[in-house]
């Protein structure tokens, strides 16, 4: 009997978060009613269950708004993709390394690849040395993730920015 009756009562907190005791869910409708706001559940498994009176749809508004707010504020890292080839000319190289100074800049990753075709395949140690200068040329503005290693006909190495 003692269990029915527990069973049926709610411990209540009030609008601004003050106790207002164990009471019956018919009599904590009413307060509900009466302050024209929504009795919320907050703890099923509470021995008894605790409710709250609030304006449910006012909390859900707000809950959203910070979940907002909270994912404009993070910055999501990308990983951004050069591709070379150990024949560059001066020019191109220069253009694709202002491309790398920019994303590194922007908070992004950066990784960059040496592609080797027919013959060039070779002579390996070009494509090292491109990617050694393109090291020197970032090392104020990045830090070397993952050093030059050569997978398959691609020599790829990813730059990440300085914190």
């Amino acid at each position: 009997m003692n269990e029915e009756i527990r069973a049926r009562s709610v411990r209540l907190i009030g609008e601004e978060g003050t106790q207002l005791g164990i009471m019956p869910v018919q009599e904590a409708l009413k307060l509900a009613r009466e302050a024209e706001l929504d009795l919320v559940e907050v703890a099923r498994n509470a021995n008894p269950p605790v409710c709250r009176i609030m304006d449910y749809g006012k909390y859900k508004y707000d809950r959203s708004k910070r979940a907002r707010l909270s994912k404009k504020h993070q910055h999501i890292t990308h990983v951004k993709e050069i591709k070379m080839r150990p024949k560059i000319c001066h020019h191109d190289y220069q253009f694709k390394v202002r491309h790398v100074r920019r994303f590194l800049e922007s908070g992004d990753k950066v990784k960059v690849i040496v592609m080797y075709r027919g013959r060039e395949m070779v002579h390996i140690e070009l494509g090292r040395e491109l990617l050694e200068r393109v090291i020197e040329d970032t090392k104020e503005v990045s830090q070397v993730e993952h050093p030059p290693v050569l997978e398959g006909r691609n020599m790829v190495m990813v730059l990440a920015p300085l914190r």
